[in-house]
């Protein structure tokens, strides 16, 4: 029996922070009911490269529910209002005071149900001046400052994967959990808000310490580290770029003796601390490339082992896709069956079962039937 089985979670959802909150509690053994409009959750449409589905929905939303419902219109609403009145949780991130003008808003629902777990999934928070913006996820990376300390010298960077999106829907999932562990002790429920920005302002604390302390932000240094020195990729005689993490004096002194066979070196000016070699990092940067363009990534590898050092390839996706630490699980989907990466924690006894990916609307009959007037 998986931990969250006869719970019963309602997720008016659409694209990633939603979504990802929601199959986690899918995955847990909850029954999550997606409400989706005729047309779809707008995710369903970003691409066709998952046997012919989108890759972003195929990811997120196994094991979940679709019901096609409209809420402006009056039997829909009252569907929705009779299986909110059974629910446990309640997911929605529609713009700020849409589910309230509909009458849905959490604070009355937790009125009405007071067992229920309300979640308002918002750009910006529900106030303020930019509780009107659209949000999306690079639109937040830009304003959270997350773009300027990432990429290259030369300008600021996306990250390349939705990571205030995913950020947001954890952040939900951690909440959604203490509140129904909360509930099991007094019996309430509890109203939860979590916003792209604040998910990425939080993630921001380091830069945001590090300006507010000295008057400079971090600086974008591609494959780098901003306060460490070495710690960036170096490329070898084969084409491979070998990125190396030398986290304090001890390590560094185990590289310039196993790796560099200069053993001497860390108590030579500019290269004796941390601060010294980040103040002198041109210098340090290219004494440590010569010594990997004379190597293989092969010999690079088995020489940083020999002396303990921390590295890691640069791959890209070809090679994410052939890692030998890479665990797949394969998702039904309408398409057929899908190999997507599996959830990050492992469980130890038995082999968790994961529902399929639903097609538009697949359950709504059922639903409806379920929880029709009478």
């Amino acid at each position: 029996m998986r931990p969250l089985e006869g719970l019963l979670v309602v997720s008016m959802e659409q694209a990633v922070a939603a979504p990802t909150c929601s199959v986690k509690l899918a995955d847990a053994g909850a029954r999550v009911i997606k409400i989706e409009r005729a047309e779809g959750d707008f995710a369903r449409g970003y691409d066709t490269a998952a046997a012919g589905q989108s890759s972003y929905f195929v990811w997120l939303n196994r094991g979940k529910e679709s019901l096609v419902l409209d809420i402006k219109d009056p039997a829909d609403k009252a569907l929705l209002g009779k299986i909110l009145a059974k629910a446990d949780v309640f997911i929605q991130n529609l713009a700020p005071g849409a589910m309230a003008r509909a009458g849905f808003g959490s604070a009355d629902l937790r009125a009405r149900h007071p067992r229920l777990i309300t979640v308002d999934i918002s750009g910006y928070g529900e106030e303020g001046d930019y509780a009107a913006m659209k949000a999306y996820d690079l639109l937040v990376q830009a304003e959270s400052g997350l773009a300027s300390i990432t990429g290259h010298p030369a300008g600021p960077g996306r990250v390349g994967v939705s990571v205030v999106d995913i950020a947001c829907g954890m952040n939900a999932h951690a909440a959604v959990l203490e509140a129904l562990i909360s509930r099991s002790i007094t019996g309430q429920g509890a109203g939860i808000a979590v916003s792209l920005f604040d998910g990425m302002a939080d993630w921001m604390n380091v830069p945001l310490l590090y300006f507010e302390g000295t008057g400079k932000a971090p600086a974008r240094v591609g494959l780098a580290h901003p306060s460490i020195c070495p710690y960036g990729a170096f490329a070898t005689s084969d084409g491979a770029l070998v990125l190396i993490s030398i986290q304090n004096e001890r390590e560094w002194a185990a590289f310039c003796g196993g790796f560099l066979d200069q053993p001497g070196l860390p108590a030579e000016p500019g290269w004796r601390s941390n601060n010294e070699r980040v103040a002198n990092r041109p210098a340090v940067d290219a004494h440590v490339a010569k010594t990997f363009a004379t190597l293989t990534g092969d010999a690079a590898a088995a020489r940083l082992n020999a002396a303990g050092i921390a590295y890691g390839f640069v791959n890209g996706v070809a090679e994410l896709a052939s890692h030998p630490a890479l665990r797949r699980l394969v998702v039904d989907t309408p398409g057929g069956p899908v190999p997507v990466a599996a959830p990050a924690a492992r469980l130890a006894g038995a082999q968790r079962q994961y529902g399929p990916v639903p097609a538009l609307g697949a359950q709504s009959a059922a639903i409806r039937a379920e929880f029709a007037p009478g």
